[in-house]
């Protein structure tokens, strides 16, 4: 192998390809390397019991889980089954049009697995919609709730 240097040594190729230990299975009394092999330059993620991940603040709000909510009622469920009734018609057309053959049996079982996918499919969008709803509403109660809990018993709410 070469580059515009000139030629590399087999053994610079050999680290380059393989930069990590070898993996596979170790011999009796020895055990696999405490360090997970990576890419060269590609930092492994963190682990640990203490690991910190996501962003410092709540990803979404209430108004934008009500909007979550929103989208999945007014767009995806309806589309998902505007698309998959299309769909379906296809394939009972193409299914008429093998009758007889076995390919209108596989074309059979096919809309039967679909149909019952699709509902799948619509059970938990819906499932999703009204998470997001109730998360919504939890974290605004919650929050008023709290509040009432602090006002009570403040000192400042006696005077």
């Amino acid at each position: 192998m070469t580059d515009e240097l000139g030629p590399i040594p087999d053994q610079q190729v050999h680290m380059r390809l393989n930069s990590g230990p070898p993996l596979g299975p170790y011999a009796p009394g020895t055990a696999a390397p405490s360090v997970v092999p990576y890419a060269p330059g590609v930092t492994p993620p963190p682990s640990g019991p203490f690991v910190r991940g996501g962003s410092p603040d709540f990803a979404s709000s209430p108004a934008e889980k009500n909007a979550a909510a929103g989208t999945i009622q007014n767009y995806l469920e309806p589309e998902t089954k505007k698309h998959a009734e299309d769909a379906d018609e296809a394939t009972e057309a193409a299914r008429k049009g093998f009758e007889g053959w076995q390919t209108a049996a596989a074309l059979k079982k096919v809309t039967d697995t679909w149909d019952q996918q699709v509902t799948t499919l619509m059970g938990r969008l819906a499932g999703e919609k009204a998470a997001l709803r109730r998360a919504s509403g939890s974290f605004t109660s919650n929050d008023i709730g709290l509040g009432n809990q602090f006002a009570s018993q403040s000192q400042l709410s006696r005077m």
